[in-house]
């Protein structure tokens, strides 16, 4: 079972991979992109009063206008000639979305697959480490964005972010943190660790999710005020600034109380091992720099002279506290959170 779990990991990787290459398929190719848009416009004749004027380029909230017959020869809907054999731009923009959905599909449940395989060759729940932890997390985060784009079908662009974090944290995760299956340290033999460790674990993959619209939204504001420069140019594709926006806060208003409710069950749990419940441990001080600010967020969020860009970068900034709380206080820091036991 953790040969599998292995190889299992492997083959979750690359069905990210896919799906992020899918998805820049989509991204770059689509007919409202503009390399699609280079590829379906209507050359202008040169011979004097023969032809017709050039199609219009087309924007992200202006798409091109259908040619009609005797318009110039472009098909309708901005794709391929008629009759040249090629595949209509916008239909080969569905099939490279549809294709990077199936791709994160099939993912999760090789991802699922990793979790379920791992905790039957150690014999308990799959979360009794760094390595396991992180798989969990991203986990989370890949459930929660399929459930997002079943809700929100609009929002599909937004997978190439995704797909692309899964793909480094797993990676990463794979490369600097992975361990042998093996059961609990004592300390974490506790009824506890199902609580606690459970519910953060939810609360950072929600998070995990929840910094990417933040991050595009930067981007996308940015296009929005006239930015064309890198990476401003990204976010022509992506949805409006504002619906951005609006799924990064209710994203982190659905993680926080989760996140506070993570925090309090280890002090709880703590006062049972130990004998305290909070002893600024580098894991504890570090979650709860990640608490701070990720309530400076929510609290920035809603006073209305906080600029919105403001606020998306305190989101961006408790995503980092987090990043580090997994990856820089498990393995540079010593104390009594100290199970990363990589190798």
């Amino acid at each position: 079972m953790a040969a599998l779990s292995d190889q299992l990991l492997v083959a979750t990787i690359l069905a990210y991979l896919a799906a992020m290459i899918a998805h820049a398929t989509e991204y770059a190719f689509g007919h409202r992109s503009v390399v699609g848009r280079a590829a379906t416009r209507v050359p202008q004749l040169a011979a004097v009063g023969g032809g017709a004027p050039p199609a219009p380029e087309s924007t992200p909230d202006h798409p091109p206008v259908p040619a009609t017959a005797g318009s110039g020869g472009g098909s309708a809907g901005g794709g391929a000639p008629a009759g040249s054999g090629a595949i209509p731009a916008a239909q080969a923009e569905r099939w490279a979305g549809h294709a990077a959905v199936l791709a994160t599909v099939l993912g999760a449940l090789a991802h699922l697959g990793v979790l379920v395989t791992r905790g039957l060759a150690a014999g308990r729940m799959p979360w009794g480490n760094m390595y396991e932890f992180a798989v969990a997390i991203t986990f989370v985060g890949v459930v929660a964005w399929l459930v997002t784009l079943a809700r929100r079908p609009e929002l599909r662009h937004l997978g190439l972010f995704v797909a692309l974090a899964d793909v480094l944290l797993l990676g990463a995760t794979g490369m600097t943190a992975y361990t042998e299956a093996k059961p609990l340290v004592p300390a974490l033999q506790s009824a506890w660790y199902l609580v606690h460790v459970s519910s953060i674990i939810v609360a950072s993959g929600l998070l995990l999710l929840g910094v990417v619209p933040a991050a595009m939204y930067l981007i996308r504001d940015g296009y929005e005020a006239g930015r064309r420069s890198f990476p401003y140019s990204l976010g022509a594709r992506v949805p409006a600034a504002a619906a951005l926006e609006r799924l990064t806060f209710r994203l982190h208003a659905f993680a926080f109380p989760l996140w506070t409710f993570a925090v309090a069950a280890g002090a709880i749990w703590a006062e049972s091992a130990w004998g305290r419940y909070w002893g600024w441990d580098p894991k504890e001080t570090w979650a709860f720099i990640s608490w701070v600010v990720y309530a400076g967020y929510l609290h920035a969020r809603a006073t209305p002279y906080v600029r919105r860009r403001t606020a998306a970068w305190i989101a961006v900034i408790g995503f980092a506290t987090m990043l580090f709380n997994l990856y820089g206080v498990n393995l540079f820091f010593d104390g009594l959170h100290s199970y990363a036991d990589a190798d």
